[in-house]
């Protein structure tokens, strides 16, 4: 927790405000995103077009990520480019109501194009304020989880009563009302162009080793996060488990991010951000051993208390040690660059390669597979935090 008795009034009042922003659009996320396939399908859009689809999209987020990235560190417009990342997906939900195939692709596709720098952007600017604030990112990032998990459990409650091509009203209300936060933010992180130019921004960004490394071991540890967004419920089915059952996991695994996120401040001063990257790695490692030795109900659900410390602290670690390697000129660059490999080729590689393990040798071989995965990137994060301490 902060220290209010030495922070001034202005650095506050904005923590207050960007932890509104979370909250909102984590809210109207939970809410709209899980049932996004369903609606969909419901629309008429086969489920084997919808998997293209998303695999579309994710990897147009991927090319267009670092490009917004380097617009707004060239051009210093956070706060328009994060109006706009909320409000256009907002807007162009409505016509997802339409029963027509192709106005629902191309709203969806030009959604993806701007929804896909919110979190790098909006990260960026958090990760800016927690630091006038005399705070960690992680205050600020948890209330996005507490937002996600009260959004999807509001989202099934909503669908109890009204039809899913409905469901775009809650969702563009909740958006809007983040989007009006979104301009009562200060623009004192926006009065300095960028004296780089572009392509050399991004080259010395590449150019840290230690960077690149750390790039790698992120992808590896977190492709393996897709066991558990895409194919959890399938595996929990497998072993046994209900659907009651099931929303009692995903409630618990995203409530769990909630503490560890808070805790994230005290973790990072005591240890160093490698040292935390490094221990949230292997909790990853424990989460996905653990389910493939005791395939048991009981046991997948009470394992997602390990979501937290897996997910949430190694997120808040990498995003704020993104930030420091990336430093004041490149921050939403870095940020774009670490989501476009952290979600996109992550999400797209760990999306297939589970998949394809799921389905050729069952969940058994996918959580084994995972777990490899993960002690791999936590043996590169390792050797980061060997290097980190030689050149210290």
């Amino acid at each position: 927790m902060e220290n209010t008795a030495i922070i001034p009034l202005e650095a506050r009042t904005e923590l207050l405000k960007l932890r509104l922003l979370y909250l909102l659009t984590g809210l109207a996320g939970g809410l709209f995103n899980p049932y996004l396939t369903t609606l969909f399908v419901h629309q008429g859009i086969g489920a084997n077009l919808v998997g293209v689809l998303m695999s579309i999209g994710t990897l147009l987020s991927i090319i267009v990520q670092p490009v917004w990235g380097l617009l707004v560190d060239r051009y210093r417009q956070t706060k328009l480019v994060l109006l706009l990342s909320i409000c256009v997906p907002a807007s162009l939900s409505f016509f997802y109501g339409f029963k027509y195939v192709a106005v629902i692709i191309m709203a969806y596709f030009l959604s993806i194009i701007f929804q896909s720098t919110q979190s790098p952007v909006a990260d960026s600017y958090a990760v800016s304020a927690a630091q006038k604030g005399r705070t960690s990112y992680g205050t600020i990032r948890s209330l996005g989880s507490l937002g996600t998990a009260l959004g999807g459990y509001a989202g099934g409650l909503y669908l109890s009563r009204f039809g899913i091509s409905q469901l775009w009203m809650p969702f563009l209300a909740l958006s809007l009302a983040g989007a009006a936060t979104v301009l009562t933010l200060s623009r004192s992180t926006e009065r300095n162009a960028s004296a780089i130019s572009l392509t050399q921004g991004i080259r010395e960004l590449l150019g840290n080793r230690l960077f690149l490394m750390f790039l790698v071991a992120c992808f590896f540890v977190n492709q393996t996060l897709t066991a558990y967004n895409s194919f959890f419920v399938l595996a929990f089915q497998d072993a046994g488990g209900s659907y009651s059952l099931v929303g009692t996991a995903l409630l618990l695994a995203s409530l769990t991010n909630i503490p560890s996120m808070l805790l994230a401040a005290r973790i990072l001063r005591s240890i160093g951000h490698e040292r935390t990257l490094l221990l949230a790695a292997f909790f990853y490692a424990l989460r996905w051993g653990i389910q493939w030795l005791f395939p048991v109900p009981a046991v997948m659900v009470g394992i997602q208390v390990l979501h937290g410390l897996s997910f949430g602290l190694f997120y808040v670690a990498a995003v704020e040690y993104v930030a420091q390697a990336s430093g004041k000129k490149m921050q939403a660059t870095g940020q774009s660059v670490f989501n476009m490999v952290f979600s996109g080729l992550g999400g797209i590689v760990g999306n297939l390669l589970n998949g394809y393990l799921f389905y050729s040798g069952g969940a058994q071989m996918m959580y084994l597979a995972c777990t490899v995965s993960a002690l791999i990137g936590a043996g590169m994060l390792y050797w980061i935090n060997r290097k980190s301490k030689l050149s210290s």
